[in-house]
């Protein structure tokens, strides 16, 4: 009997939804359905988690971006610095703000943006840097926060793929002025809708983010900024603080799979495995790796019951919402080249190992290395 592989992991997390519906019924029960007592809580066990001072709900991933840009005064005119090969949500947020996304190319044999064009790609206008921690993988941040000491520019992290990964010891998240991540369903820290929070050491700059959220109120009845309507939802919340204790042991689960693919695809020679950094603790969101002949392996995994993805099978700047940005195609050739050879297999920790063995078994299959 052939093994199927599912991709989306949720029916086996949520198979007994008991308890995420009991805290649901609290929520309903004490009525507090705007900025209720779970949120406060949820964002506490959040800024543990990830080790800053202040952990601030919103209402998504892209939210968290343009609210901590926009909090550390990124607006019209302004250009902010950002991946060329990352989700439309990073680019939109930055847009939303009337400032201009300036993309750079990433690095040959990683996912995440290449710190020398990032450098290359100032001008008098930059005003900041957004660097994805694409996959759960991070970018040189070292480097980076020596780009942007050098040159006065802010560092806003979308870390909405890198919940509990880390450089050197640092959490994703922790190296700017800001972090921001996501909570959506398929998120490694995941709630029932979406969701998403800020992070940042910064006691000024949270009190700022806390008032953006609410619509720039210090309370009912005086507004004191101009803010939005991005508050995390107070059962999300509660979801949320079901699961937040569970991030570690879901880590190392994506961790060991992904030393396993790694150890297994090795002696494929049609299979290349993305660079890893020693100094890095990927938290593998996403398990990529390049493959020739990629969209033929595609059809012959799905045939084979073998659910795969393509993270991204076109590059953003070449999508035709962002023909006003100017990009021409062959702009950014490793972005290029990454879309048309990555592939994404499951990786989550519900994952077996003979799922695993089925989708390798696949692979050698495809490649007559059976």
């Amino acid at each position: 009997m052939t093994t199927k592989v599912r991709y989306s992991y949720l029916a086996e997390q949520f198979a007994d939804p008991t308890a995420f519906l009991d805290a649901i019924k609290a929520v309903v029960q004490r009525g507090d359905f705007t900025l209720g007592e779970a949120v406060g809580r949820f964002e506490t066990r959040f800024a543990a988690l990830i080790g800053s001072r202040h952990a601030i709900g919103v209402n998504s991933g892209t939210d968290a971006i343009k609210l901590a840009l926009k909090a550390v005064g990124i607006g019209p005119g302004d250009e902010v610095i950002t991946a060329a090969n990352t989700f439309i949500a990073t680019v939109g947020a930055i847009a939303e703000l009337g400032a201009t996304p300036v993309l750079v190319d990433c690095e040959s044999d990683r996912y995440v943006m290449d710190v020398k064009a990032t450098e290359a790609a100032v001008t008098p206008r930059t005003k900041a840097i957004v660097p994805v921690q694409l996959t759960g993988d991070m970018v040189d941040m070292a480097a980076i926060m020596d780009i942007a000491k050098r040159h006065g520019l802010a560092v806003v992290e979308d870390s909405c793929q890198a919940i509990h990964a880390a450089q050197n010891g640092r959490p994703a998240g922790t190296w700017g002025a800001a972090g921001t991540f996501s909570l959506h369903p398929l998120k490694n820290l995941n709630v029932w809708g979406d969701g998403g929070v800020i992070v940042t050491d910064d006691d000024d700059l949270a009190a700022r983010l806390r008032l953006l959220r609410n619509h720039g109120l210090a309370h009912r009845d005086e507004v004191v900024t101009l803010g939005c309507n991005s508050r995390l939802d107070t059962i999300q919340a509660a979801i949320g603080l079901l699961m937040v204790d569970d991030v570690p042991a879901s880590v190392d689960g994506r961790i060991a799979n992904a030393a396993r693919y790694d150890a297994a695809l090795a002696d494929i020679p049609q299979i290349r495995l993305p660079r890893r950094r020693a100094d890095t603790r990927q938290n593998y969101h996403l398990y990529m790796v390049f493959a020739e002949d990629r969209d033929a392996l595609v059809r012959h995994l799905n045939d084979q019951g073998i659910s795969a993805k393509i993270h991204y099978p076109v590059p953003l700047y070449r999508q035709p919402g962002l023909a006003h940005l100017g990009y021409a195609a062959g702009d950014f050739p490793h972005s290029d080249a990454q879309a048309a050879s990555v592939l994404s297999l499951p990786i989550d920790p519900y994952l077996t190992p003979a799922m695993q063995d089925a989708a390798v078994d696949a692979i050698r299959q495809f490649y007559g290395r059976g």
